[in-house]
């Protein structure tokens, strides 16, 4: 990187709302048109692109009259309309290039509501104090929301987003800042794994208490038992009761309490972690494999479906994804790297001699080296992390990038999206 010519960071801080009952009205009238604007647009798309080619000319003039001829979609802003189409173009863009799969249809349960609010300048963010601030949204007047932390940069838009424990705003921010000076600390390998959640190479272990407490793990499963029995008593066909969608509500502010929890961990590890080490070692890690059912068919069925089923939702809650976006941008920004290595056979090599066979692994966390030579003892995560972090090295010799996250067999990151960019280059390359 050139000396003084900066990158640009794009972050998004996101700050709980606290309405009024008559704003939660609104917002959520906002959301169900914003949703529901989604479906007639994709209805109207899906029909009109089989006999000719659609224009976004054409979709904007359907969306205009559509808020005039139905009435509750004029409750949506026009500019958080103009927001939907574009989203919805956006999908299609990713799948034309094969990023991602066709748009569906917006399901009333199982769909996230959100409302996008395109300009910052809307917003006339104001504080009262030092831990509350009030922003202006349209159609719903002044909000306040809870300020944990000061907004950094220029707010250019936001996202209002509805959770469990009610609604938050997701600040779209943006700042410039000089090209980071290398980081001086150590490399480090990572084992992500089960029991211990995190095994540095340097032999220290980042672990964490289990995500629910007793009595709420108590409280969920009388939750999940009472929604089964209220789902057998509903007639096929009947519409969802009342007391089923409460009982529903309570489930997901569990699920969303523990959640947060997790979140909160993450961050305060990966801060930890970026900014102690220049080099992070991480495996490329195939998740959605990882986690694929053991169920099988038929005539095939699996086998151990149930062990298989709880490993999958303990990885699952480790959200591995989640922590290897917030190592890359919050490494990057320090001057460090993030580098991410083929996963096979980390854990069966010793790393003091090399040698990889499947009986090196005596135990979840004992490793013996079978090699007569070597015969060394220890604990398999950092095992593991050592090995990881020699392939980093390795990695990072054939492709010297500073200030960027790279792969070790030659790509960019997958989450480019959290990378920063390079002044006055839109894609973030150098």
């Amino acid at each position: 990187m050139g000396k003084g010519v900066g990158v640009e960071i794009q972050r998004g801080i996101k700050h709980r709302l606290y309405p009024t009952p008559e704003q939660v009205q609104v917002l959520d009238g906002q959301a169900h048109a914003a949703r529901a604007l989604w479906n007639l647009l994709h209805e109207w798309w899906t029909m009109a692109s089989e006999n000719r080619r659609v224009s976004l000319k054409d979709a904007d003039a359907v969306i205009k009259q559509a808020r005039k001829d139905i009435d509750f979609l004029s409750a949506l802003p026009a500019q958080a309309a103009q927001q939907v189409l574009k989203q919805y173009h956006r999908s299609w863009v990713n799948r034309w290039e094969g990023r991602a799969e066709t748009p569906r249809f917006k399901s009333r349960i199982r769909a996230k509501m959100g409302v996008d609010v395109p300009q910052g300048r809307d917003l006339n963010i104001t504080a009262l104090s030092r831990r509350w601030s009030t922003l202006k949204i349209p159609k719903v007047g002044t909000v306040r929301f809870r300020a944990h932390r000061t907004i950094p940069g220029t707010v250019t838009g936001a996202r209002l987003v509805r959770e469990a424990n009610g609604w938050h705003i997701v600040l779209r921010t943006h700042w410039d800042q000089p090209d980071p000076v290398p980081h001086p600390g150590p490399t480090v390998g990572i084992d992500r794994g089960i029991a211990v959640a995190l095994a540095l190479s340097d032999g220290t272990h980042h672990t964490h208490a289990r995500w629910e407490r007793l009595k709420e793990t108590e409280r969920l499963r009388r939750l999940e038992r009472k929604a089964a029995r209220q789902r057998r008593a509903r007639k096929p066909g009947e519409r969802t009761s009342n007391r089923l969608t409460a009982t529903y509500d309570k489930i997901a502010s569990l699920r969303a309490r523990f959640a947060r929890r997790r979140s909160h961990w993450q961050h305060q590890t990966t801060r930890a972690i970026a900014d102690a080490y220049s080099l992070i070692g991480l495996e490329d890690l195939n998740v959605a494999g990882m986690t694929r059912s053991a169920r099988g068919t038929v005539d095939k069925p699996g086998r151990n479906v149930a062990q298989k089923a709880g490993l999958n939702r303990s990885i699952q809650g480790e959200a591995w994804h989640q922590l290897h976006a917030q190592l890359v941008y919050k490494t990057t920004e320090r001057g460090g790297r993030v580098v991410v290595v083929p996963a096979p056979h980390t854990s069966q090599r010793c790393h003091r001699c090399g040698f990889s066979d499947v009986r090196n692994r005596k135990s979840q966390a004992s490793f013996v080296c079978q090699n007569p030579i070597c015969g060394w003892v220890g604990n398999a995560d950092t095992n593991a992390a050592h090995n990881i972090d020699h392939a980093a090295r390795q990695a990072a010799l054939r492709e010297p990038a500073q200030g960027r996250g790279v792969a070790g067999r030659g790509g960019r990151q997958r989450p480019a999206k959290r990378q920063p960019k390079r002044k006055g280059d839109p894609h973030g390359k150098p």
